[in-house]
């Protein structure tokens, strides 16, 4: 059984690895020069790092992934609304992407990868299944479910940036007024961050002006870090299927969401692994993924409306006591809704892989 894997990012080179590691041909056709991942960090969560485990790479990631540090969530002036001195190297690996990704095109022979590849409708890939793992954009989603909105701008925007350092920070998030940041400390020092405000698309903003009165070393992170990516933050409505035919929808082409959970490329990796271990049974792929992805960009929105969306001083008020009021268990068993996810039992299906219409 041979599949085509359009999309060479952290969900498209997961999805090469899984299905290769069950017996299936795959290549990858990627539209960039080369291959690689732009970007700051990325959090591997509970969920991602089982994943990675199915895949047998979670022991490189841990490798180059944060040591064991703590952990929690700060308001703006710095003080710990909750702290969770436990959190660590177990629990969340922070990595930059660029790091994840070499890890999973690291696990593929060269001979797999196909670069500076334009895939522009499914008609052209002769493959019992296509994998579109072509991002938020997708055109392969676009030509299979041309009824289904397209990316809409989900009220803020964020910048992103790595740290030269070195510094010894915990993993932290910071939540303030119509904003928030995070912070995500690489092993080698340096400190990957993001911060992100609400805002009108496109609009003309210094993040450095927006965030200068928060906590240190918030400030220093962004006036010291040589390179800075801006995006406005969009996410994918909700879609009424991941599969069409033969092709699965994987990652931000199906359920692209807001980062304020930290799961998008934790979800591309379960998307990988799922879509595997059912062997390619797209019908199963789909009931397994559809609910799971879409609760979580539930929850990833939610998270937003009462994390950067709280601009009032008494609404940011209220909502730093109900923190601080938390109990660590209650606060732990929060934080760790949405990574508990476990790899289905694998299935074989000898060779016909249903379609779906």
């Amino acid at each position: 059984m041979k599949a085509i894997v359009v999309g060479g990012g952290i969900g498209g080179l997961a999805a090469a690895v899984s299905l290769r590691r069950v017996g299936w041909e795959v290549v990858v056709h990627e539209r960039a020069a080369t291959f690689g991942e732009i970007g700051a960090g990325v959090g591997v969560m509970p969920n991602a790092l089982r994943a990675l485990e199915w895949m047998g790479l979670a022991g490189e990631a841990r490798r180059l992934g944060t040591p064991r540090v703590s952990g929690g969530v700060r308001a703006s002036d710095g003080r710990w609304l909750v702290h969770l001195p436990g959190i660590g190297q177990e629990k969340v690996i922070a990595m930059h992407r660029a790091d994840l990704h070499g890890v999973l095109l690291r696990a593929l022979p060269p001979e797999v990868l196909f670069n500076n590849v334009e895939v522009t409708s499914v008609d052209e890939l002769d493959a019992d299944l296509v994998v579109a793992a072509d991002g938020i954009n997708s055109r392969l989603r676009a030509e299979l479910l041309p009824d289904a909105p397209g990316p809409v701008y989900a009220g803020a925007t964020a910048w992103r940036g790595v740290a030269p350092g070195p510094y010894e920070l915990p993993i932290s998030q910071t939540l303030g007024p119509g904003g928030e940041a995070g912070i995500l400390p690489l092993g080698d020092g340096r400190v990957c961050w993001y911060v992100a405000a609400v805002a009108p698309p496109s609009a003309d903003l210094d993040p450095m002006a927006l965030f200068a009165g928060w906590h240190d070393p918030l400030p220093e992170l962004l006036a010291s870090t040589p390179d800075v990516i801006r995006h406005d933050i969009y996410e994918l409505p909700l879609l009424p299927t991941f599969v069409r035919g033969r092709v699965a929808l994987l990652g931000d082409a199906a359920h692209a969401m807001t980062p304020y959970l930290g799961q998008g490329a934790c979800m591309a990796l379960e998307d990988a692994v799922t879509l595997a271990a059912v062997d390619g049974d797209l019908a199963r792929y789909d009931a397994l993924r559809r609910p799971r992805a879409q609760s979580v960009w539930k929850g990833s929105r939610m998270a937003g409306k009462f994390g950067i969306e709280v601009r009032s001083p008494m609404a940011l008020a209220l909502r730093n006591f109900a923190f601080r009021s938390l109990p660590a268990s209650l606060a732990v068993r929060g934080m760790t809704r949405f990574s508990a996810w476990e790899v289905p039992a694998e299935v074989h299906s000898n060779g016909s892989n249903p379609v779906v219409n």
